[in-house]
């Protein structure tokens, strides 16, 4: 069934988002930092991406959510149970926004084509970074 706004100016603006969950666990320092970061310590971190689009497919669907999990699964697979200083994406540090980054631009490689619209990475219920490659925009959508 078509939205009931189909005609109006929001038909143009309308957008579809999905959101797949994951989680890994890992360590990690931080370099040049003062605090209780500065030395090995671990996180059970809880990720979640954002897809995107204005169009849905035949089946009703922006993008299967199993098609999403199953990518920031292998993704986060990579990350889990490691020391992230050792990888080599995070030689900087890996803080909680360069791993959103590095989450991104992962998905970004496995989906090509689909618009990840944004990462989010908590180290705790209370603490989280969020990276939004277009900034407060959304992504050019199809």
């Amino acid at each position: 069934m078509a939205p009931s706004y189909q005609g109006d100016e929001r038909a143009d603006k309308a957008v579809y988002v999905v959101r797949a969950e994951g989680t890994f666990a890992a360590a990690h320092y931080l370099a040049s930092y003062h605090g209780k970061c500065e030395t090995l310590h671990g996180h059970n971190y809880r990720v979640r991406a954002y897809a995107a689009g204005r169009k849905l497919d035949e089946g009703g669907m922006v993008l299967d959510f199993g098609i999403l999990k199953k990518a920031l699964r292998e993704v986060l697979a990579r990350l889990d149970h490691t020391n992230l200083n050792d990888h080599p994406f995070f030689q900087d540090n890996p803080s909680a926004e360069r791993i959103a980054t590095y989450v991104y631009e992962e998905m970004v490689k496995k989906l090509p084509g689909t618009p990840i619209w944004k990462v989010e990475v908590f180290e705790t219920d209370e603490n989280l970074a969020v990276y939004l490659p277009y900034g407060d925009t959304l992504p050019p959508l199809p």
